[in-house]
Order: structure tokens, then sequence, then C-alpha cells
């Protein structure tokens, strides 16, 4: 799994771009990618998850989201999922969590820089 992060801090947000396999035994690097982004820039209100480029997600890549979801909302920062593929809607929609994750959801996306993660 490659990450990428993009923050504008005109527009106190950030996106993280997730690339691959959110899959067992690499979703630890993104939970801990948003964790740490939350406790170093208290500025930043919404929390971008691309998955533009995502190829797979398992159990353990849904159970990392419901973490994510938890942090960002326990910090404030509103949660979005875009650019979701075909097959992570699908199965948001059959375990009943794509209503859950993407309820905060505005329209409104960020213009950011870029930064590369790992």
């Amino acid at each position: 799994m490659k990450l990428t992060l993009k923050s504008d801090v005109t527009i106190p947000s950030a996106r993280l771009t997730v690339a691959g396999d959110l899959a067992y035994g690499n979703t630890a690097r993104l939970v801990d990618a948003v964790s740490e982004l939350l406790s170093t820039d208290a500025r930043v209100k919404d929390m971008h998850l691309d998955f533009a480029e995502l190829e797979f997600v398992d159990s353990t890549g849904l159970s990392a989201l419901l973490v994510i979801h938890r942090e960002v909302t326990r910090s404030g920062v509103v949660l979005h999922l875009d650019n979701r593929p075909r097959q992570l809607d699908r199965v948001l929609e059959i375990t009943g969590l794509l209503e859950h994750l993407t309820s905060g959801e505005a329209t409104a996306s960020p213009r950011p820089d870029e930064i590369e993660i790992g």
C-alpha cells in the first residue's frame, strides 16, 4: 500500500491517497498516518481518504476505516471517503457501513500540497 499525504493550510483539511491494497499486513500504516496527523495538526477539520487507486480491501481494511472514523470523530474532524471504487462501495453497502462512514461528508474537496509518506 502506498500513502500520499496532501494538506492545504488555507483550507483546514488533509488528504491521504490510498493506493494498492488496504488489507491485512498494511492497514496499520494508514491508521498510524491518520493518528499522527490528528495529533500534530489541530488545524485539520476535514480528513479526506482518497481511494481512486485502491485495488482491494479486506475485513482488516474495513476495521481500519472504523478505527479511523472513531478517531477523527473524537477529534471533531469530518471524515470523507473520496473517489471510492465500485468494489469498496459494494463492500461498505453489504456490511452496512456505507452510511455510517460517509454520513458527515461534504461536497468540497481541498486543493492540497503533496507529501510522500513511507
